[in-house]
């Protein structure tokens, strides 16, 4: 390598790199801000980088380099990153607003052509992708034509969008998930632009962008509604965070995975305050701990609670940039630029954290997560145990049958805690070659003894890019996966995302008719209630070994480290010691099967699409032609807001309360993505508009119709409003008392001319960053919601639709304060938003009236970026009246 840092005649650092002299900002190197953590370095950078931007000030690069680790009242700073990461669901919704912004910008007589992404943006189309065919070789072959069927209208829409705005780059169908797709093939970890070189940052609409951490990469997720500012030239605003710090040492043993040790690690990090704060880790295990494990761990950030998961710049970072394709220029720029700007690790710089914990990385054993929380670890040897003590609750709890096994005559037995799902995917793990090729070796070994899966589990392979199958080919294990059922179903966010398909013949039968308590284990990040699939109640998280094993047993009611997996064909029990490879079996498989040059062709070649991508028709222009039959993509009403005049924010007077919602309320609950029922308001408004139940789609698929979306708005069948006998999405209308579909109750308020709220407990939006879940919201006629406390990122979400988040005071509830959600609501004091200016935030707290109990609220508004757009109503109608139609 031969690189070395100088200065141009005008005092511009210049760091020679090989055969290129870049220029680039200097973080300073002074006692001070070398005790700082890498994010913060990495902050500091972006600051001095935008230091002339209007919306930077000397003191916010002042206290970026003055942060502290005890500093107890933050400042806030802008943030630009350098890219945003879109996935089709809220990519969609993000350019059909902006394509709405361009209408409004031409019909007030100015150029819709400013209405354009001011810095790269990046879209891989993953999420539409569903498992309907499964368990046969053409299965990918028909859930890809299915796909094009159904998204054909949506992907157009997609091709226009690559061609009218700029810095828009859209990766079509097939590629693999978004995560997977950046990490492998879209982050450079050192971005040059022009002759300037700087830290590659990004911000993605989904919770899980921080898997690209492990690269040493800082990004994390954002709402839809927030990505599509950033896109625009907003920067976001946050306060200098806390940063933990994680110390990893030792080596996993034999048996465990990265699986295991995120697991361990989320279990770990959740009984600390993270929310809000950046976790970095650093340590001697760090050594032998290669990217794919990093980012295994990174993608589960938000489970943790953090923003992000920050691991640093060095040899491994190096070895996988080699491994998957960069060049030799690539690996030579990333390490000059982390040595020159301290980013790479140096044992005499003693990094100050504000709270540092340890884990020996020697003590993680094999586990799984669950039943329905991603921090519920659960060692492999207590899960009948755990099994008991949930399905009896929450079968008395739901009203359903007796907690004792059920059965059914045939096809075969089911019972509380039958796997019917088996799924290897998701990009917290298909991304990690390691924990593949093992799925593979330990099916191998299975086959060799004549295991199959039971009849009822519905096996599925989705990997996050072709990569994948590419190195399974050639280590010759995709033969004895789909000896087992584990075809390839395609390349995309499946299960883990609720579309997971139909379950095989008779099992959802079966399981309405007893009332059981079946269970799906995948090797995803999300377990959540009513996510996976609707007839499935129990959600258990696995490394891809571990799903292969579950599938052979067909039940989460089994100790797989004593009781057998099943018998071979001479009636001896085989046990999953006996099927497990060992880390040697793995390293041969991984030498064996891995090819940079499969990585390098898949960067180059993703973007094309397959011909059927090739053929779809393509608008061309900068306005969008809209079909007003269109049920996929209808002009969005938010940016006709922006175009009228600002007027006073009224308080909120006799407003309703629409739900009230119990803690850990996910956005998966506030708005599904799954498949739509037939009964339901947004199956009612595609049947008036002559589509049929077969071409209903899914929720998300539908989220480029703002009036089917808006349908599908506390819709999740398992959402519990306590002022209602029912589970799901239903309303009890007032005065009136009936009980209703809540979307149709909001409609008759709206009438009416009243307004709503909604009630809810403890880390209300917790879940994937839906934008919907916030759109959604506002468009039924929210005003406020008032919660015990939010999720970072739906909370942002809410203010961006000009929703005001509210959380009681003092321990305050529902419960504490004897609301029912019958009362009359009324807010005061929101006119003291209207006289905020500068760096104001408005009032921290309000008052809250519900028919004579009064009571004072916390405002959770945090910066004075957020303040402006709820004063305007929302991010839209913020940006087009202060920057297009001044």
């Amino acid at each position: 390598m031969t690189a070395q840092d100088d200065a141009d005649e005008h005092g511009n650092r210049i760091l020679q790199a090989g055969q290129r002299n870049l220029r680039y900002w200097e973080i300073p190197s002074t006692p001070e801000t070398g005790r700082l953590p890498n994010s913060i370095r990495i902050l500091l950078e972006n600051l001095l980088r935008n230091a002339d931007h209007p919306q930077v000030t000397p003191e916010h690069i002042e206290a970026a380099a003055a942060w502290r680790p005890d500093d107890e009242h933050r400042s806030e700073v802008p943030f630009f990153p350098a890219r945003v990461l879109l996935q089709d669901y809220t990519a969609v919704p993000a350019f059909v607003d902006l394509a709405a912004a361009r209408d409004a910008v031409q019909a007030a007589g100015g150029d819709p052509s400013q209405v354009n992404p001011q810095l790269p943006v990046q879209v891989v189309v993953d999420h539409s992708l569903v498992a309907d065919v499964f368990g046969r070789a053409d299965a990918r072959a028909r859930n890809i034509g299915l796909e094009y069927e159904r998204n054909a209208e949506r992907y157009r829409f997609l091709r226009w969008v690559d061609q009218a705005f700029r810095e828009t780059t859209v990766i079509p169908p097939g590629a693999g998930i978004v995560h997977q797709v950046n990490l492998e093939q879209l982050a450079d970890v050192v971005t040059v632009r022009g002759d300037r070189a700087l830290p590659d940052t990004v911000l993605g609409a989904d919770s899980h962008t921080t898997m690209v951490n492990g690269l040493g990469v800082l990004g994390w997720g954002v709402g839809g509604i927030e990505a599509e500012a950033v896109m625009l030239g907003e920067p976001v605003f946050l306060r200098l965070p806390r940063v933990i710090g994680v110390e990893l040492t030792g080596a996993l043993p034999e048996g465990a995975t990265a699986t295991d040790l995120v697991l361990t690690l989320t279990e770990l990090l959740r009984t600390l305050d993270t929310v809000g704060a950046f976790v970095e880790f650093h340590g001697s295990g760090l050594a032998g701990l290669p990217v794919p494990d990093r980012a295994t761990i990174a993608n589960m950030s938000p489970e943790f609670g953090s923003t992000c998961a920050l691991f640093p710049v060095d040899r491994q970072t190096l070895r996988y940039l080699a491994g998957t394709g960069r060049t030799a220029a690539d690996l030579e720029l990333v390490e000059a630029y982390a040595r020159r700007q301290g980013l790479w690790p140096d044992p005499d710089r003693t990094i100050e954290f504000s709270e540092d914990v340890r884990l020996d990385l020697g003590s993680v054993r094999p586990s799984v997560a669950g039943p329905t929380r991603p921090q519920d670890r659960v060692d492999l040897d207590q899960l009948p145990a755990v099994l008991r003590r949930s399905v009896p609750a929450r079968v008395q709890a739901d009203g359903l049958g007796s907690p004792e096994p059920a059965t059914e005559s045939a096809p075969f037995p089911l019972a509380d805690g039958s796997v019917v799902i088996a799924a290897i995917t998701s990009c917290t793990n298909t991304a990690n070659p390691g924990l593949m090729l093992g799925a593979g070796l330990l099916a191998r070994n299975a086959v060799k003894r004549g295991l199959r899966p039971r009849p009822w589990v519905k096996t599925t392979l989705a990997p996050g890019s072709t990569v994948v199958t590419d190195y399974l080919d050639r280590a010759g294990l995709s033969p004895d996966l789909a000896a087992l059922g584990f075809h390839l179903v395609g390349y995309g966010c499946t299960t883990c995302i609720g579309n997971s398909g139909p379950l095989a013949p008779g099992v959802s039968e079966a399981i309405a008719r007893d009332g059981l308590a079946a269970a799906a284990v995948l090797s995803g990040n999300r377990n959540f209630e009513g996510r996976i699939h609707p007839d499935v109640r129990l959600g258990f998280l696995a490394s891809p070994p571990l799903v292969v094993a579950f599938a052979l047993a067909g039940t989460v009611d089994i100790d797989l480290t004593n009781d057998p997996l099943g018998h071979d064909a001479d009636g001896r029990p085989v046990y999953l010691r006996e099927l497990w490879p060992s880390g040697e079996e793995v390293s041969e498989a991984i030498a064996q099967g891995l090819s940079p040059e499969d990585f390098a062709r898949a960067r180059r070649d993703s973007a094309a699409g397959d011909e059927v991508w090739r053929a779809l028709p393509q608008a061309e222009g900068e306005l969008f032609a809209w079909d007003e039959a269109s049920t996929y993509i209808r002009r969005s009403p938010f940016a006709a807001h922006g175009a009228t005049a600002l007027s006073p924010l009224p308080d909120v007077v006799g407003a309703r309360v629409l739900a009230v919602l119990g803690d850990n309320v996910t956005t998966d609950l506030i708005t599904p993505s799954g498949e739509i029922p037939p009964g339901s308001p947004a199956g009612r408004y595609l049947t008036e508009h002559g589509v049929g139940p077969r071409d209903f789609n899914s929720y998300g698929a539908r989220r480029g119709n703002h009036e089917a979306a808006a349908r599908a708005t506390f819709a999740n069948h398992r959402l519990r409003n306590a002022m209602v006998d029912v589970e799901g999405g239903y309303a009890r209308h007032l005065p009136s008392g009936e009980t209703m579909p809540l979307f149709d109750a909001a409609e008759r308020y709206a009438r009416d001319g009243v307004p709503l709220v909604v009630f809810a407990g403890l880390n209300y939006g917790t879940g994937s960053s839906r934008d919907w879940a916030a759109k959604g919201t506002m468009l039924l006629g929210v005003r406020a919601v008032i919660a015990r406390g939010f999720e970072r990122i739906h909370r942002s979400n809410l203010i961006g639709m000009g929703v005001l988040p509210l959380q009681f005071r003092d321990g305050d509830s529902v419960q504490s304060l004897g609301l029912t959600g019958e009362e009359t609501v009324s807010i005061e004091g929101l006119s003291a938003f209207d006289d905020i200016s500068g760096s104001g935030r408005g009032p921290e707290t309000l008052w809250v009236t519900a028919d004579g109990i009064r009571f004072e609220v916390a405002v959770r508004i945090e910066t004075a970026q957020e303040a402006a757009q709820l004063r305007h109503g929302g991010i839209i109608p913020y940006v087009l009246r202060t920057r297009w139609l001044q």
